[in-house]
């Protein structure tokens, strides 16, 4: 999945993966990983996401990493902040108050921009990538977390041959493969969630379901 297929999907408005609220994965399952309040948080791959302001509005010092820079202006505008912009490294950096977004390639991301990270939220970031880059981004994402960072990890699975991503399916069995000796992963819930998506359902999907996963990395 090249750069310029998501950069074209934010051009045209094809953001169908944006939530309009907070996501209630975020809400009911963020206080079993027992961050503390003025913890830095990363949401890898954040788009316009309004988890960011809720995670902020809970004490935390919120991190995302966003490839389209109409997505981060976007955010900025309608939230109603208006961030100082500075190039750090390959990266344009975006910040106001307790939320600041790098904009640019994932992979251009190091520790350095991310000091004391506590935790990762990642609700749409594996999902959107294909194979080869799911195998990319978990050491990447790896490299960037400390023995305690903790991580909340939404997927989706469903028969991969009744549908091209993204969003792509990864099983249980993959997100344990991927992580198998960078983190410890505890399985927290599973949805059916197939009868709430008609727009999967109109693709030709028999099932699917959202996993939820609480990751300590090692």
């Amino acid at each position: 999945m090249q750069a310029e297929f998501w950069l074209e999907r934010w051009e045209r408005g094809e953001i169908g993966f944006h939530l309009d609220d907070i996501n209630p994965y975020l809400r009911q399952y963020w206080p079993q990983l027992q961050v503390p309040a003025g913890s830095r948080v990363l949401l890898p791959l954040c788009g316009k996401s309004l988890d960011m302001l809720w995670l902020r509005d809970q004490g935390y010092r919120v991190t995302g990493i966003e490839l389209s820079r109409l997505a981060v202006e976007a955010f900025f505008q309608e939230a109603g902040l208006m961030p100082e912009i500075s190039v750090i490294g390959e990266l344009q950096h975006y910040a106001a108050g307790d939320i600041e977004i790098f904009c640019g390639d994932f992979f251009a991301l190091t520790a350095a921009g991310v000091p004391d990270l506590a935790a990762v939220y990642d609700r749409a970031s594996l999902i959107a990538l294909p194979p080869d880059l799911r195998s990319r981004y978990v050491p990447h994402l790896a490299a960037l977390a400390g023995k305690s960072t903790v991580s909340l990890l939404v997927t989706m699975d469903y028969p991969q041959v009744e549908m091209p991503g993204p969003p792509f399916a990864v099983s249980e069995a993959e997100v344990r493969q991927l992580y198998d000796g960078l983190a410890q992963v505890q399985p927290l819930a599973v949805f059916d969630v197939l009868a709430q998506n008609e727009r999967f359902r109109q693709r030709g999907l028999t099932r699917m379901h959202e996993h939820v996963y609480r990751l300590q990395f090692s």
